[in-house]
């Protein structure tokens, strides 16, 4: 009798884990679509016409006096952005360790986002600093909640499930941004026949991604257990807790390391994914339909490369996935150097290769970190880990946008994001993860 109740007691705690899992990836689906719709597709291109409306007659705009060339713009949005999530990161994510309050931390990050996100539909005319401000918001605020998004990872599945747990859960972030990218397609190629204007069709399709983040982040916010945390200290203000973080982080020089070569590689992931709509449409002349075909490509792709990756990482462990993923990488920028402008099919061919290893890369990395962390500082270190992910890289647009400015060519700023997948690459190929795993406090997987 008492084995049968330790063996229900057991299917009864495998149920309600497997339950908060289902409810974790659904924080992918609600918000991948912002990152998918706005960030990737919509505004970069958007909010760089908008402010070429507004440009002087030597093309460049002047936010708070500021000279600032047009077509720039939207890549320092994002840099300002992840500057303001620096800042706030590392003092949520401490409060968080500390109060073992999450999911009022995440409700309040996701509805911010949201909110910013449909607050896009009232862009128009030459209201680029509208935009620039509702970027920085959103993109902040979308940081700040996929940090504690992905901080419950190590709570809700045991080492041997967090690989393919993430794995799914980038999948379900890419089918969501599949789905809604096929709606956007349908709207914006028909619009005349909606009666709409582009502008108002463009428009439309961004408020609907703060809606449906909005809607579907109810499920995780139900689902999610908040969980009492042995970290008790104070939290400090802004700059002294990122300075606290980062101290801890130091007893822990080589999760540390990993962190650092994941900021650099992952820098130019996320860059690629925030400008590669501004380089299809500036530089190589296709058009807003073609460019959403594209990314909806990469999005199908994306499912079954996280999951193709997950798998991989099964049989040869998720560095050696990781780093094959960052050649990758680094060929396909190479290829997209020379793309011929106004040929969409090259365009697709690039496309394909991006979508395979982007959702392996990213939710390998995510688990790979995880085993790194120590307990109870789950949130605190992924706000360190979120600084670069989802678009928030700051050294990467600001790199492409410095690029573009002083040569005027965005295939010299595309290649340039080569470095981070070189140095990124020898920096992780250093990293001993299995001790670092062991110097964190946590059981060491069979194969990692």
């Amino acid at each position: 009798m008492g084995t049968d109740t330790v063996r229900a007691g057991a299917a009864d705690e495998a149920a309600d884990r497997r339950r908060e899992q289902r409810g974790w990836y659904f924080y992918d689906w609600a918000c991948s679509v912002y990152s998918t719709s706005v960030l990737t597709v919509f505004l970069g291109p958007y909010l760089t016409s908008v402010a070429k409306r507004a440009a002087d007659a030597d093309g460049y705009v002047h936010p708070l006096g500021i000279p600032v060339r047009a077509g720039s713009f939207f890549a320092y949005s994002v840099s300002l952005s992840v500057i303001v999530a620096v800042l706030v990161m590392p003092l949520v994510g401490a409060a968080a360790d500390r109060s073992g309050r999450k999911k009022p931390l995440l409700a309040a990050a996701a509805y911010t986002g949201a909110a910013a996100t449909t607050g896009m539909f009232f862009l128009g005319g030459d209201r680029y600093l509208l935009g620039g401000v509702l970027l920085v918001v959103a993109n902040a605020a979308q940081s700040v909640g996929s940090m504690l998004y992905n901080s419950y990872l190590p709570q809700i599945a045991p080492p041997e499930e967090r690989d393919a747990v993430s794995s799914k859960g980038w999948a379900f972030g890419y089918a969501a941004g599949a789905l809604v990218l096929v709606a956007n397609l349908v709207l914006y190629t028909g619009h005349d026949s909606f009666g709409l204007s582009e502008s108002a069709a463009v428009r439309i399709c961004l408020a609907s991604a703060g809606l449906w983040w909005g809607a579907f982040a109810l499920i995780p916010l139900r689902r999610l257990r908040d969980r009492s945390s042995p970290t008790k200290e104070p939290t400090a203000p802004g700059l002294r807790q990122l300075t606290a973080t980062v101290r801890d982080m130091r007893r822990h020089p080589l999760t540390l390391a990993f962190l650092l070569a994941y900021l650099i590689y992952n820098d130019g992931i996320q860059t690629v994914i925030s400008q590669a709509s501004v380089y299809g449409s500036e530089e190589l002349g296709l058009g807003q339909s073609t460019l959403i075909a594209a990314v909806l490509l990469v999005q199908v792709l994306a499912v079954a490369g996280a999951l193709a990756l997950g798998r991989l990482a099964r049989t040869y462990g998720a560095k050696r996935t990781i780093l094959g993923s960052l050649m990758a990488w680094a060929v396909v920028l190479g290829a997209g150097f020379f793309l011929p402008a106004g040929a969409p099919g090259w365009f697709f061919v690039l496309a394909a290769g991006i979508g395979l290893v982007l959702g392996g890369s990213q939710a390998l990395s995510r688990s790979l970190f995880s085993h790194m962390v120590p307990p109870g500082k789950e949130a605190e270190y992924f706000s360190a880990y979120e600084m670069s992910d989802r678009g928030m890289s700051w050294l990467g647009p600001l790199l492409f946008g410095i690029t573009y400015q002083l040569t005027g060519s965005y295939r010299d700023a595309i290649i340039s994001l080569v470095a981070f997948f070189v140095i990124g690459f020898a920096l992780l190929a250093r990293v001993p993860v299995r001790r670092a795993i062991s110097d964190a406090g946590n059981p060491v997987p069979e194969r990692i």
